[in-house]
């Protein structure tokens, strides 16, 4: 046999063989294992992912211009990192100590400073564009002074926000001899000037109006009630009091 004819042969055996006259429509799937070195080189190598959205800051309690001081509370979150995530308390030296990068000075600054000071010291070898989260959850180098006719009056640290009543609540309530229709509030404000506020606590209490917030530096006075010390101290008290089988 020719060898024209040997081609011809071969030629239209192959023509009966399914899929071998043509190229295959799919190309042949070659199953690949990469070592971590090569797949940590593909994955660097690869388009840059869409931008992560930004953490939703939260509402600070307080003024936004309130300042960290030491044994403040602080909730620390970095997005996407959940190990980073802590809740400390300054120390006295106004430091926290934080992973990876240690301690951290941040006494004297506000929350949005505090958190510009995290995220670059995570950025110089850690992270890449890190997003810090940083929220006041007690500011307890903030206080308020309470005297007057309360069981124990003082000064009293402001853990997160505080409002009048629970302030008085922390003064061990009112005393026997108050007036609570007539509480004072003196303020100083941040221009230096004075302010005085009268509250009727019973109305308070009774939700007939809103329970005010104290801030930093308030002074609360409860005064005595004249009619309360006048019993007190008349020869009518001296006398219940004799007639009293429990004194």
């Amino acid at each position: 046999m020719s060898v024209t004819k040997l081609l011809l042969t071969a030629a239209a055996a192959m023509a009966f063989v399914p899929g071998a006259g043509a190229a295959s429509d799919e190309a042949p799937r070659v199953s690949l294992r990469l070592s971590s070195e090569l797949t940590t080189g593909i994955a660097s190598a690869a388009p840059a992912a869409a931008a992560q959205p930004a953490i939703p800051k939260p509402v600070l309690q307080g003024t936004k211009d309130y300042r960290i001081g030491p044994e403040d509370l602080l909730e620390i979150q970095v997005f996407g990192v959940d190990q980073l995530t802590r809740t400390v308390r300054v120390n006295s030296r106004g430091n926290i100590s934080l992973p990876l990068i240690g301690n951290v000075q941040v006494g004297g600054l506000t929350g949005s400073e505090a958190e510009a000071v995290i995220v670059s010291k995570l950025s110089e070898s850690y992270l890449q564009d890190p997003q810090v989260s940083l929220f006041i959850k007690e500011y307890t180098s903030q206080r308020v002074v309470v005297e007057g006719a309360v069981n124990k009056p003082g000064v009293y640290p402001l853990r997160g926000s505080t409002s009048l009543l629970q302030t008085l609540a922390m003064a061990g309530g009112q005393g026997s001899l108050s007036e609570m229709k007539e509480v004072m509030l003196f303020r100083t404000d941040t221009a230096g000037r004075k302010e005085t506020f009268v509250y009727d606590v019973d109305r308070i209490r009774s939700g007939e109006v809103d329970d005010p917030v104290v801030v930093s530096e308030d002074l609360i006075v409860v005064k005595r009630n004249p009619a309360r010390v006048f019993f007190k101290d008349s020869v009518v008290h001296d006398f219940m009091e004799w007639l009293n089988p429990f004194r």
